[in-house]
């Protein structure tokens, strides 16, 4: 069971995740990670979809946190005026944003009524742990140990002490806040999240790198659009974009031949999956020792004894 790297403090520092990315299994937890996302959005993609935008995703952990920390209280508390307050509180969006995003949800059926305030509905919840669930496997993945055996062994309750920790380290984070150039082109537009996602997912491992960067197996810009119900000129654009700067090219002709990301661009996308990753061990440090679990889990904290015994 290999140790991966150390955390320190309470927020994922760069330096933590730049050892994470250094793993050995990182990339196939990023390819495993990636592939999903785009499996998530085919089975709901009203849900997926918002968390398919920087702005959206942190909206999303802003209230998951709230309505969780609430259901810790025995007092649900999300509500649409809520929802405004802690967009303008972390600074995500503004109010009439929040409002925007809360009334899309409760249309599309993300969120449902319960007396006087908002919960997620059960199709979502089901996503959720689908989401918490694929990112404690990837944790798995890199050191041997059993975090999504203890999730999922009661993941409902397991959620009401995950994802205020969770949620609340997300959006203190600045290198979750604030990514890189490439990252940033396709996380504050509709569904670009998920664009980039697939072009990760689609990373042929069988070829050598092109340019320093990594040959995908997406070829049609107009294909690529249509998988996530975008326009092809939105979809081309963001294209165009990430081009300008270096991070995207054509192995052939342009728009006819496979797309190559450049190291840049698979840099930026894996750090971003490393915090993410960061938070969720924090949470589940956390939340495991709370409620006394006895899991045998390899710790990331450069000792090889177990978490909990």
């Amino acid at each position: 069971m290999g140790n991966v790297f150390e955390l320190q403090g309470v927020a994922a520092a760069a330096g933590d995740a730049d050892r994470l990315i250094a793993g050995a299994r990182f990339a196939d937890a990023v390819a495993m990670m990636s592939a999903d996302f785009v499996a998530i959005h085919e089975v709901a993609p009203r849900a997926a979809a918002l968390f398919a935008t920087q702005q959206r995703w942190l909206l999303c952990h802003a209230a998951l946190a709230e309505h969780f920390r609430g259901v810790a209280d025995g007092q649900p508390r999300l509500t649409r005026r809520g929802m405004a307050q802690l967009a303008l509180q972390h600074g995500i969006a503004s109010r009439n944003t929040a409002h925007a995003f809360f009334d899309e949800a409760l249309k599309y059926g993300v969120i449902r009524p319960f007396d006087d305030v908002f919960a997620p509905s059960d199709g979502t919840l089901l996503i959720l742990i689908r989401w918490y669930s694929l990112h404690f496997r990837a944790l798995d993945m890199l050191d041997g140990g059993t975090r999504n055996a203890w999730f999922l062994a009661d993941p409902e309750n397991h959620l009401v002490g995950l994802a205020p920790i969770a949620g609340n380290t997300i959006l203190s984070n600045p290198d979750v806040r604030t990514p890189g150039p490439l990252y940033t082109i396709f996380t504050w537009a509709d569904a670009g999240g998920l664009l980039m996602d697939r072009l990760v997912a689609g990373i042929d491992r069988t070829v050598a790198r092109v340019d320093g960067g990594y040959l995908t197996d997406v070829s049609s810009i107009s294909d690529l659009a249509r998988s996530f119900g975008l326009s092809r000129a939105h979809a081309s654009r963001k294209i165009a974009e990430a081009e300008s700067i270096g991070g995207i090219g054509w192995s052939g002709r342009r728009g006819h031949s496979r797309i190559w990301i450049s190291q840049n661009f698979y840099t930026e996308y894996a750090r971003a999956q490393a915090c993410k990753l960061l938070a969720l061990d924090k949470a589940f440090t956390v939340t495991a020792a709370q409620t006394g679990a006895n899991w045998h889990v390899s710790k990331m904290d450069g000792d090889d004894r177990d978490a909990f015994s």
